[in-house]
């Protein structure tokens, strides 16, 4: 794993926009293509292996969540618990999720939490960076399947209409919808595109705005908001196949580190953790996004408007170094495989939603080519 810089593509920006990646400069920089990293073949192995097993391992959490009814532990109430429970035994299909490792090429990736029900920087790493890869390096390779592999996690729905719903706030939110819709339609789905504020009830059911059905939903929008909305009390009675399923609250919440160091203990990928202080800890909020209300054992912290109710305590795996930039790694889980990574690069060692996103590349032989190489430091 190494760090390289290298001069821009004149033309990125058009080369961004026409792809549909308008937020590419939001808050000052955030894609980043005078900086990239390489891969050999086994760091990449290491990558997707880590990936399917931990995936599996999340897997075996949800039943044991359910099994001994530790909702609580989760601040999940009443209401949502029967949800959880109810999505995972009828085997609703989640689509997607994402792994942030911590992961320096040399020692395992470490788990330093999942973001299973609504990651975003997705669209960035299956399209942007794939084509910064075939016209800035079109002889290299990318690990990098996402696109093929939504399309075919879609293709496990059965047919029939899917709406997709977000927020009216949030310009990647709305991008990152967009290119779920268009992967979904590119399955054979019949599609509609809504906001959340827009979704109604008649009585019986869900509806949009020509109040037709909503039969099925793709929503980029956290459960733990969707519990706190007025129409959360329909939720259990309407019918409505929502995506992510309700069991994916159990994922995403930071609680879930704990009970996967009960289960796995020592695992090579987890980190210990527990819901009680531990020394030498990260504290994280129970529910949060983007780096918010991280507190660092080193005095470092983060603001945010998470933090009002229970905490995690996680071993601290600093991210590695390379010259004052710290990324983390976001490896994709889709329809259950491993699909790839996109790189979040920070000058601190929280990676927030002002990180900058850099593209990565495959090189079975280390590069020697002289372009500013920087090497890790141990």
């Amino acid at each position: 794993m190494q760090r390289h810089t290298v001069i821009p593509r004149s033309n990125w920006q058009q080369r961004c926009e026409n792809l549909g990646f308008t937020f590419h400069s939001v808050g000052g920089v955030y894609w980043d293509e005078s900086v990239y990293y390489s891969f050999d073949s086994s760091q990449i192995e290491n990558l997707e292996k880590a990936t399917n097993d931990l995936f599996e391992m999340c897997l075996e959490a949800v039943q044991h969540v359910i099994d001994r009814r530790r909702f609580r532990e989760l601040d999940i109430d009443s209401r949502m618990e029967a949800l959880c429970i109810e999505s995972w035994e009828n085997d609703q299909l989640d689509i997607y999720g994402r792994f942030d490792f911590s992961y320096d090429g040399i020692h395992p990736p470490k788990m330093l939490e999942f973001n299973a029900d609504t990651p975003t920087a997705l669209f960035e790493a299956s399209v942007i960076q794939w084509d910064w890869l075939e016209s800035t390096f079109p002889g290299k390779d990318q690990f990098n399947s996402i696109h093929e592999k939504l399309i075919a996690a879609w293709k496990r729905e059965p047919r029939g209409t899917t709406h997709f719903a977000c927020v009216t706030e949030s310009e990647e939110d709305f991008i990152t919808t967009l290119y779920m819709q268009d992967v979904c339609t590119q399955a054979g789905h019949t599609t509609d595109f809504l906001f959340m504020k827009d979704i109604g009830w008649d009585g019986a059911g869900f509806v949009d705005l020509h109040n037709r059905p909503i039969e099925r939903i793709f929503k980029l929008y956290p459960w733990e908001w969707m519990a706190e909305e007025a129409f959360a009390q329909h939720l259990f009675h309407a019918g409505t196949r929502w995506i992510e399923p309700a069991w994916k609250l159990i994922l995403t919440c930071k609680g879930i580190l704990p009970i996967l160091w009960e289960l796995f203990p020592g695992h090579e990928n987890l980190l210990p953790a527990s819901f009680a202080p531990m020394a030498s800890s990260v504290r994280k909020p129970l529910y949060s996004r983007e780096g918010a209300n991280i507190e660092l054992p080193t005095g470092l912290s983060s603001a945010g408007d998470y933090g009002m109710g229970a905490w995690v305590h996680q071993q601290y795996q600093p991210l590695p170094d390379f010259s004052g930039n710290y990324p983390v790694i976001g490896s994709w889980v889709i329809g259950g495989e491993s699909a790839g990574i996109g790189i979040r690069e920070d000058n601190t060692l929280i990676t927030k939603n002002t990180s900058r996103f850099v593209p990565h590349l495959v090189d079975a032989a280390p590069s020697l080519d002289g372009r500013g190489l920087m090497l890790l430091k141990d």
